[in-house]
This record gives C-alpha cells, sequence and structure tokens, in this order.
C-alpha cells in the first residue's frame, strides 16, 4: 500500500529500514526541513533543553532504582550504599538530584518565555495546556522523589503535604488514610510513593510527545508573535536551529555538570543526611527549591473565609490555603482565556511587560519567604505576595486585554529582521 511522498536516503541500510518503517522521513520532515521562524531568540532553547533533561533523569533514575530499596527500615543505608560502594553511584546520584532542579530552571524560564511572548494564545491553547500539564506531573514526581531517600527532611516532608489533604471535605481523612497505606507515615507510602516515582517520568514522556506533535501542527510562535506568512519569514529547522540549541545545550550542561561536580549539595538541607525519626520533628520543614512560592502561597492563608462578624465559614485557613497552592498552578490552565488582547508579544504591550515582571519578582519574593519560618513580618510578606500574583491573573491580565493599547507590531517577521540588520549597519 502507497503510503506517500518518501524522501530517498543515499545510505543504504537507512533507505532500506524507511522504506518499511519510514522514521528517517519522518524527522526529516518534521526536525529536518519543517519551516520556523527566523527570529528565534535564545528563550527557545529551553524547550530543547527541558526535554534532553527529562531524558537524563530517566536513565539515571532507572539506574538508581537497580540499586535502591524501597522499605523503611533500609531505604536510607541503601542511599548511603549507593554513594559509597556502588561503581560511580555516587555520580549517578548528583546528576539525578541536581537534575530535578535544572529541569525546574529550564522548565521555569520555559514558561516565562510563553507567558511573556504570548505562546499560550490562539491557535496554541492546546500547547500551552499540555505544557502546564506537563509541570504539574514533575511537581507531583518531583515531591515523590523528595521523599525516598527517607531522611528527616523527606519523611516529614511526605507527613505535611499529604496531610493537606485532609482539609478536603467529607473524603480528606480517607484521602490520605489510602495515601499513606495506613494511619501514619511508614514503609507503604514509601513503596506506593516509589512506585509512582518511578512510573510518571513515562507519562511525562508521553505527555512531551503530545506537547510536541501539537507544537508541529499549530507551528512555533516567535518573539514578535506575528504568524509567518510567507517562505522569506521562516528558515528550515536544519542546520540552523539545530546547531543553536545544541549551543545553549552544552553551556546548559556545562553548568549542570559544574554543579553536580564541585556544588552537588548546594540546593540540599541538611536534614537530608539524617535518617527519618517519627518520633522527632525537624525545627523547621522546608521543601525543595522549586516548591518554595507555593509553599510560601499555601502558608498566607491564615484566616478563615466566611461571613465577617459571624460565626458562619465556608473555607477553613487550611482548606483556603490548600486550594490557593493548587490554584496557583491551575491558573495557567485557563490564562489563554484570561488574556484575550490580540496582541501576542509583551514586547509591544508595555503595561503588560511591567507586570509580569512584577510578577516574576513576587516569584521570586514568594520562594525567599517559603524559605523562612512562618512568622512575623514573613507572614504578610507572603500575603501581600500571595494577593499580587492572583491579581496579576484574575484582574490585571483580563483589565489590560481590554484597555491596553500596543506600540505598532511588524508586518511580518522578514521586515522585522531586515530592519534589524539595517539599523546594525
Amino acid at each position: 500500500m502507497a503510503s506517500g511522498k518518501r524522501e530517498k536516503f543515499d545510505n543504504p541500510v537507512v533507505e532500506w529500514i524507511d522504506s518499511r518503517l519510514p522514521v528517517f522521513t519522518l524527522m526529516q520532515k518534521e526536525y529536518g526541513v519543517f519551516p520556523t521562524p527566523k527570529n528565534f531568540n535564545y528563550f527557545w532553547n529551553f524547550g530543547a533543553i527541558a526535554m534532553v533533561m527529562l531524558v537524563t533523569m530517566i536513565i539515571t533514575g532507572v539506574v538508581l532504582a537497580m540499586q535502591y530499596t524501597a522499605h523503611a527500615d533500609l531505604a536510607f543505608e541503601s542511599v548511603q550504599r549507593i554513594m559509597r560502594d556502588v561503581n560511580y553511584g555516587w555520580m549517578l546520584r548528583y546528576l539525578h538530584m541536581n537534575g530535578a532542579s535544572f529541569f525546574f530552571i529550564a522548565v521555569y524560564i520555559h514558561i516565562f518565555r510563553g507567558m511573556y511572548y504570548g505562546s499560550y494564545k490562539q491557535p496554541r491553547e492546546l500547547l500551552w495546556i499540555l505544557g502546564v500539564l506537563i509541570f504539574l506531573l514533575m511537581m507531583a514526581t518531583a515531591f515523590l522523589g523528595y521523599t525516598l531517600p527517607w531522611s528527616q527532611m523527606g519523611g516529614w516532608g511526605a507527613t505535611v503535604i499529604t496531610n493537606l489533604f485532609s482539609a478536603i471535605p467529607g473524603i480528606g481523612d480517607t484521602l490520605v488514610t489510602f495515601l499513606w497505606g495506613g494511619f501514619s507515615v511508614d514503609n507503604p507510602t514509601l513503596k506506593r510513593f516509589f512506585a509512582l516515582h518511578f512510573l510518571l517520568p513515562f507519562v511525562i514522556f508521553a505527555v512531551v510527545f503530545l506537547h510536541v506533535w501539537a507544537l508541529h501542527i499549530t507551528g512555533s510562535n516567535n518573539p514578535l508573535g506575528v504568524e509567518p506568512k510567507t517562505k522569506k519569514d521562516t528558515i528550515p529547522f536544519h542546520p540552523y536551529y539545530t546547531v543553536k540549541d545544541t549551543f545553549g545545550l552544552l553551556v546548559f550542561l556545562m553548568l549542570y555538570v559544574l554543579v553536580s561536580f564541585f556544588l552537588p549539595y548546594i540546593f540540599a538541607h541538611p536534614d537530608h543526611f539524617v535518617e527519618y525519626n517519627p518520633m522527632q520533628t525537624p525545627a523547621h520543614i522546608v521543601p525543595e527549591w522549586y516548591f518554595l512560592p507555593f509553599y510560601a502561597i499555601l502558608r498566607a492563608i491564615t484566616f478563615d473565609i466566611g461571613i465577617p462578624f459571624t460565626d458562619i465559614v465556608f473555607i477553613e485557613a487550611k482548606l483556603g490555603g490548600v486550594l490557593a497552592m493548587f490554584g496557583a498552578v491551575g491558573v495557567l490552565f485557563i490564562l489563554p482565556w484570561l488574556d484575550t488582547h490580540p496582541v501576542r508579544s509583551a514586547r509591544f504591550r508595555p503595561l503588560y511587560r511591567l507586570s509580569l515582571i512584577a510578577l516574576v519578582a513576587a516569584v521570586f519574593g514568594l520562594g525567599y519567604v517559603g524559605a523562612q519560618a512562618a512568622e512575623g513580618i514573613w507572614v504578610i510578606l507572603g500575603q501581600l505576595l500571595t494577593g499580587y500574583y492572583f491579581l496579576f491573573f484574575f484582574v490585571i491580565v483580563p483589565v489590560l486585554s481590554r484597555i491596553e493599547k500596543a506600540t505598532p507590531v511588524p508586518e511580518s517577521i522578514n521586515a522585522a529582521v531586515l530592519e534589524k540588520k539595517k539599523k546594525k549597519a
């Protein structure tokens, strides 16, 4: 049966395989001659970087799983054995441990790029939603991995975070018991957390496949936010962006390797090196740095929500914190419908650009607040920054969509590129 036009390859082995299963033709079409806007900047490298980090995490994770023992009495010692007795076990653990941080760095920059250049707008809404889903799955996977060393920070982190679900009316306590596999964080908890931590990266990989598929259907956005109109607006992905992505990837990997080999514990808390003791609570439970903004949002809700000056309460403080924390991620799913401004790129929307920069500053501020004790000025500051976070999405973005006047947008990508070259000349 004919399957359409197919590329002819000079290599006889490649040609033999492709004539029976046209994978090389597919790769050539999707990553060779695939037309991409000619004005990409280095922010567009982080999609490829994130994919490489995902593969790195899967490979190192699978090898570590061969040596790890998912048992409450043996997990901590098995990690020490990996570090001391397994050939290159220390290297694999450092790469996996710090790989999580660098994976989140790449994804956070990727999300910022999407928000700055309006990559969530029509026709890329589903592409954006799949990206947010990947982020949510990453957070779940990272939390589960955080508990596996069965350290003081990991074990108590599991206790605190799973206890949050008890705030859900009606089913909360039942859900917590199900997550624990009993009536406390113990061996059944560790076993199911390990199983899920091993499984979820492959689910992420499947969603990444859909994400890339959606990208190749709608095409890439670009710094101008202007859709390509003619062939002059685009160039083939290879060799132009394969070279650019490779350069950016090498720089990123160089930093990743430097940290993994020379500063491996820069992101680690000292209580990660003490075995979990359910009878001794750490003085200050702190999640990994990439969770700190959401942890600060969780702690910012210290008040019940109800009718003022009465005893009627609709949402207790604990449930309000949980809803705010999950809502901070959930709001990203509906961003394409909150921002209806016809211009995509923040380059031409000065008010939106300033508001987005303030949001980034607020997220960094929340990260710092999340690392502090929940008392005094830090609670107030966390509430103010949390207020701005939600104000940005539910008030500022919709209002600016209606009232903001954008500066003139170039007629085409090619015209903007040529104009830039003239100015440099």
